[in-house]
C-alpha cells in the first residue's frame, strides 16, 4: 500500500480530519490527539497492511507503524491540511498524570534525532580519542566535540521551544527565558560566588546547562502567565507588552524559585536511584531490565528521560544501563523469531526488525510487529531483561552520553566490557528462551503450516494493460524512483491512445487531486500504481479528465481517466507511463510478457 493510501486509510479509521485535534510522530508511532476516541476504531486500524499496532497511552492514540512513520505522517499532513496543530480548540485534560507524560512526551519527541545524533556523535569520539586515533587537544576534536555538546548544554533552550508549542505558549519566548539561564551576565554570577540578590532578594546560583526540570517547571508557569498576561493586557500593546512582562516575570522567578527546585528535585530523584542502585544494584536492575519494555508500551518512559539527562549532567546514568538489558532482550527475541520460524514472510519480518534494532536501538518495530503479536514471548524478554538488568546493575554500569542502547552506541556506556557483558547475557538468554520454547500458540502453529503448505502451490495473477502503446523496460524511465524499482517491479509504457483503464477487477484506492497517477487494489490483492508521465504532478491535473472516483469498485477493462498526449508533451513532459506492483515483495516474482506494443485490455504483468 502507498503511503498515500495508507494515509487515507489511517485518517478515515482515526475519524476523519475533523476528530484530530493534534499529530505529532516520534521514530515508529503516530501520536493523535483526537476529539472523540470512540470514533476511532483500533481493531480495524490493526488489520491494515503497514500498521504494527495500535496503543492507547498517555493520552494519545499512537499507530505504531515502524520505520516509514516519516512518510505516512507527511501524507497524512497534507491530507488533512494541519499545521503545527490541527485544531486551537483545547485538548480534553485526562488525569493529572496522563497530562504530565504527555507533556513530556511531546516535548523530548522533536529533540530525539537531534540528542540520538549527538549521543552517536559522543561515543565516535570516544573511540577515536581511546584507539589514539584523535587527540582530544586537536581543533579537529573541539569542533567536533561543540557539535556533539550542543544540544545537550543548550537543552534549556529547546525544551523551552517544544515545552511551550505543546502548551500552546510562545516557543520564542520560553527559549528566551531558558537562554537567560545560559547567558554570560549569568553565568559569571555563578563564577563570582553561589548566591547573589535580586532587588533585595536572596538568590541562588547554580548551573542550568543540560538541565531538565527547570525549565519544565518554568514554561508550565510561564504558559499559565500568559494567557492571563493576554486576558488583561491591551491587544494594541500584547505585541511587545506581553513578552517583556513574561520574561521580567519568570526568568527572576526562575532563578530564584523554579530553578533551584527543579535542581534539587532532579538531583534528589537521581541521588534516590544511585543509592539503591548502590544498596542493591542486582535487584535495581532487575526491575528496571525487566519493566523497560512495559514502560516503552505504555510510553511511561519518558517520564524518566529527565532524570536520566540530570544524572548525566551530574558525571553518568544507572538507569539506561539497567535499562539496556531490555531492548537488547527484544533484539534477542527477533534473532530468535528469524532463526525457528519457517514461515518466509515471519522470517523477512523478524531480520528487518532486527537490523534497526541492533544499528540504531530502534525496537519498538520488535515490540508492536514479533512481542505483542506473540505473547508468549513476552515472559522471555522479561526474564532476559532482568537477568541483564541484574548483571549491569552489580558491576556498576553508567551510561556517560546520551544514547539509545544498541551495538553502535557501546561506546557511550562505562565500563565498556561489563556493559558489553549485561546485554550480551540479555540477548543470548531471550534468544535461546524464543529458540527452544517457541514462539506460537498451538492453534498458530496449525495455522502457519497451512499457509507454508498453501505457499507450495504456485498461483499466477494476471494485470492487463491500462493503455495502448509501446511497452519498455523501468529503467528507461527517466526518474530514478521507477527505474530502480524502489516502488516494484513493472513496466512502462509510451502511450499512443490519452486513455487509463483498469488493468483488474479491483477498487480504486487513490487517484490524486492531480489526476496523473492512480492506486488500484485488484480482489486477489495486488496493488498496481498507474503513474502517468513523468513529473506531470506539476501540471496540477491540466490536460487530464477524471472520469472514475477513487473508491469506486471497477471492473478490468473500466475507463478511469483521459488525458491529452500532444498537449502534455507541448508543456515540456513525457508521458512515459509506469505501471508497478508496489506490494511486489509479497510475491515470487513479476513477469512482463515479451511483447513491444500492446493494446488496452492485453495481458501485461504475471505475478506468480
Amino acid at each position: 500500500m502507498s503511503y498515500s493510501s495508507l494515509a487515507k486509510e489511517i485518517l478515515k479509521l482515526v475519524g476523519g480530519q475533523e476528530n484530530v485535534l493534534n499529530l505529532v510522530h516520534c521514530a515508529t508511532r503516530l501520536r493523535f490527539k483526537l476529539r472523540d476516541k470512540k470514533k476511532a476504531s483500533k481493531s480495524e486500524l490493526e488489520k491494515v497492511n503497514g500498521i504494527l499496532s495500535v496503543v492507547e497511552s498517555g493520552g494519545q492514540f499512537q499507530v505504531v507503524i515502524g520505520s516509514d512513520v516519516s512518510n505516512v505522517y507527511k501524507e497524512i499532513m497534507k491530507i488533512g491540511g494541519f499545521g503545527t496543530s490541527s485544531s486551537s480548540e483545547p485538548e480534553s485534560k485526562g488525569s493529572v498524570t496522563s497530562r504530565i507524560f504527555e507533556v513530556i512526551s511531546g516535548s523530548f519527541s522533536p529533540l530525539l534525532p537531534a540528542l540520538a545524533g549527538s549521543g552517536m556523535l559522543k561515543a565516535l569520539l570516544t573511540v577515536l580519542t581511546m584507539t589514539h586515533l584523535l587527540s582530544d587537544k586537536s581543533g579537529t576534536y573541539s569542533i567536533l566535540s561543540a557539535a556533539a555538546n550542543a544540544v545537550f548544554y543548550f537543552l534549556p533552550i529547546f525544551l523551552g521551544v517544544t515545552c511551550a508549542i505543546k502548551l500552546e505558549a510562545n516557543p520564542y519566548v520560553a527559549a528566551a527565558i531558558g537562554g537567560a539561564l545560559l547567558e554570560p551576565n549569568f553565568t559569571a554570577l555563578l563564577a563570582a560566588g553561589k548566591t547573589t540578590t535580586f532587588i533585595g532578594l536572596p538568590v541562588v546560583l547554580m548551573s542550568y546547562s543540560s538541565s531538565v526540570f527547570p525549565i519544565f517547571i518554568a514554561i508550565s508557569i510561564f504558559a499559565i502567565l500568559e494567557r492571563f498576561l493576554k486576558k488583561v493586557v491591551q491587544k494594541d500593546v500584547q505585541m511587545f507588552l506581553v513578552p517583556m512582562l513574561s520574561l521580567m516575570i519568570m526568568v527572576p522567578l526562575t532563578a530564584m524559585a523554579f530553578g533551584p527546585f527543579g535542581v534539587y528535585a532532579g538531583n534528589a530523584i537521581g541521588e534516590g536511584i544511585s543509592f539503591l542502585s548502590a544498596k542493591s544494584g542486582i535487584i535495581t536492575g532487575a526491575i528496571m531490565g525487566a519493566a523497560w519494555t512495559f514502560l516503552t508500551v505504555l510510553g511511561l518512559h519518558w517520564g524518566l528521560v529527565p532524570i536520566i539527562l540530570a544524572n548525566l549532567a551530574a558525571g553518568g546514568d544507572p538507569i539506561i544501563a539497567m535499562a539496556a538489558a531490555a531492548p537488547f532482550a527484544q533484539m534477542g527475541l527477533a534473532l530468535g523469531v528469524f532463526l525457528r520460524a519457517k514461515d518466509k514472510k515471519l522470517k523477512t519480518l523478524a531480520g528487518s526488525t532486527l537490523l534497526p534494532g541492533l544499528l540504531s536501538g530502534v525496537t519498538e518495530p520488535i515490540i508492536y510487529g514479533l512481542l505483542l503479536r506473540y505473547r508468549r514471548t513476552i515472559p522471555y524478554v522479561a526474564v532476559a531483561g532482568a537477568i541483564g538488568g541484574a548483571v549491569s546493575g552489580f558491576l556498576g554500569v553508567k551510561e556517560k552520553v546520551f544514547a539509545f542502547p544498541c551495538l553502535t552506541t557501546i561506546p557511550a556506556f562505562s565500563p565498556m566490557t561489563s556493559y558489553v557483558i549485561a546485554v550480551a547475557v540479555s540477548f543470548i538468554v531471550s534468544m535461546i528462551l524464543t529458540i527452544t520454547l517457541g514462539f506460537e500458540d498451538k492453534h498458530e502453529v496449525s495455522q502457519n503450516k497451512t499457509d507454508i503448505d498453501s505457499e507450495l502451490l504456485i498461483r499466477k495473477k494476471v494485470v492487463a494493460s491500462p493503455l495502448t502503446g509501446e511497452v519498455k523496460l523501468l529503467t528507461e524511465v527517466n526518474d530514478s524512483v521507477f527505474s530502480s524499482e524502489t516502488m516494484g517491479k513493472g513496466v512502462a509504457i509510451e502511450p499512443t491512445v490519452g486513455e487509463v483503464l483498469s488493468p483488474v477487477n479491483g477498487t480504486i484506492t487513490t487517484i490524486f487531486p492531480t489526476k496523473h497517477a492512480i492506486g488500484i487494489v485488484s480482489e486477489d490483492g495486488v496493488e498496481i500504481l498507474i503513474h502517468i508521465g513523468i513529473n506531470t504532478v506539476q501540471l496540477e491535473g491540466k490536460h487530464f479528465t477524471q472520469i472514475a472516483k477513487q473508491g469506486d469498485k471497477v471492473k478490468q477493462g473500466d475507463l478511469i481517466i483521459k488525458f491529452d498526449i500532444e498537449k502534455i508533451k507541448e508543456e515540456g513532459y513525457e508521458v512515459i507511463t509506469p505501471v508497478i506492483v508496489t506490494n511486489s515483495k509479497d510475491y515470487v516474482d513479476v513477469i512482463a510478457d515479451d511483447i513491444n506494443q500492446i493494446k488496452k485490455g492485453e495481458i501485461l504483468l504475471t505475478v506468480v
